[in-house]
């Protein structure tokens, strides 16, 4: 009995150690979801579907005299990531910032499914879009040239927003907001809607619940399993290595 107890140890240890110091593996199946399955791509369809139908009703409504627009954000709302995301499981990180620029340069980035034909009905009922992203200037030159390559309307200099000092939003929406009516507004991080849900301080599914009358009307959102601001609420601790972070997601999960 006591050498069959060995050879189990023999053989588990080294799985244990295993999903101890592999936590990148933890995101396998979130960006198997997204490159795979029907449901993302019926979840993209509907978000965007929704858009269309609001954007209808929300011209019918305006009666301002400012040009109007629409404000997407780019990673995972009108440009598909997964596969910079399975590169880098595949390398056995998470995310390192150079393999991001790497791969923003490359152009390489899939369209969201509806994205593309949403934007170009927007257009053609005069509504400009905005491309309000926390891209760095590093990925402008490639971040252009993968929305042109699709043919985004107002693919541009002017229409395309990096981050720059901050990652938060709010003064670019704010800028936008003095010539233009912001009709809607597409993102798969409650961030890009308002800063009222993580930046304020405030519980954000309760800030959710008070603002539930706007999802699927002015905000649309966009899945994304792979990653966002909801993840930073799970840690405790500063410059967390991923060992410890994989430790606190295993910790997180609720259970009975």
């Amino acid at each position: 009995m006591k050498k069959q107890f060995i050879l189990w140890l023999i053989a588990v240890i080294p799985l244990l150690t295993f999903a101890q110091t592999k936590p990148e593996r933890d995101y396998t199946n979130a960006v198997l979801w997204q490159q795979y399955s029907g449901e993302y791509s019926a979840l993209s369809f509907q978000a965007y579907n929704f858009a269309k139908l609001s954007l209808k009703e929300a011209l019918w409504e305006q009666a301002s005299g400012k040009l109007n627009c629409v404000i997407v954000d780019a990673d995972e709302t009108i440009l598909d990531n997964s596969a910079f995301q399975g590169h880098e499981i595949r390398k056995g990180v998470s995310y390192v910032q150079k393999d991001w620029t790497e791969w923003t340069g490359l152009a390489l980035a899939d369209t969201v499914p509806g994205a593309l034909s949403f934007l170009k009905f927007a257009a053609s009922k005069n509504v400009e879009v905005f491309y309000v992203t926390n891209r760095e200037e590093a990925d402008h030159i490639g971040t252009l040239k993968n929305l042109q390559k699709f043919g985004f309307p107002n693919a541009d200099e002017t229409h395309l927003l990096l981050k720059t000092t901050t990652s938060d939003k709010e003064p670019r929406r704010q800028k936008i907001l003095e010539k233009y009516n912001i009709l809607l507004l597409c993102g798969d991080n409650l961030s890009d809607f308002s800063n009222v849900f993580y930046r304020e301080g405030k519980d954000t599914r309760t800030q959710v619940n008070l603002a539930q009358h706007l999802f699927g009307t002015k905000f649309i959102v966009l899945p994304n399993p792979m990653y966002g601001d909801w993840e930073k609420l799970l840690y405790k601790g500063e410059q967390l290595k991923e060992p410890e972070k994989g430790k606190q997601r295993l910790d997180k999960l609720k259970s009975y």
